[in-house]
């Protein structure tokens, strides 16, 4: 069974930084496709930055430069690294992995960015 658990969420002043992690279990990260992605309230979820299957990263527009999305192999876990927060960055994250065709998400962190 395919588990993703996501950490590293709170409460952060804007211009300020966390890192997320997701922590995969029954599958091999460098294996499949993985991705962050948010939900704020009201709104559709959407992604943040992805790895592919051939490990090159993409990001949403209102992130790049900001945010930079990584992995640990021998952790079999998937970071992202956020700097110069802001207050539209709030919202749940959360991380997601297909594997053997089937899609899996975590449960999502609370990331809020007020002062």
């Amino acid at each position: 069974q395919v588990q993703l658990v996501e950490s590293g969420g709170g409460l952060v002043q804007p211009g300020g930084s966390l890192r997320l992690s997701c922590a995969a279990s029954g599958t091999i990260i460098r294996l499949n496709p993985m991705g962050w992605y948010r939900q704020a309230p009201g709104k559709q979820r959407e992604l943040v930055a992805g790895i592919s299957s051939g490990r090159t990263t993409n990001y949403a527009d209102s992130v790049k430069g900001r945010f930079s999305i990584s992995e640990d192999n021998a952790k079999n876990t998937v970071y992202l690294q956020m700097n110069s927060l802001k207050p539209e960055d709030t919202a749940v994250y959360y991380c997601d992995t297909w594997s053997l065709g089937r899609h899996y998400w975590g449960q999502g962190t609370q990331v809020t960015v007020s002062s």
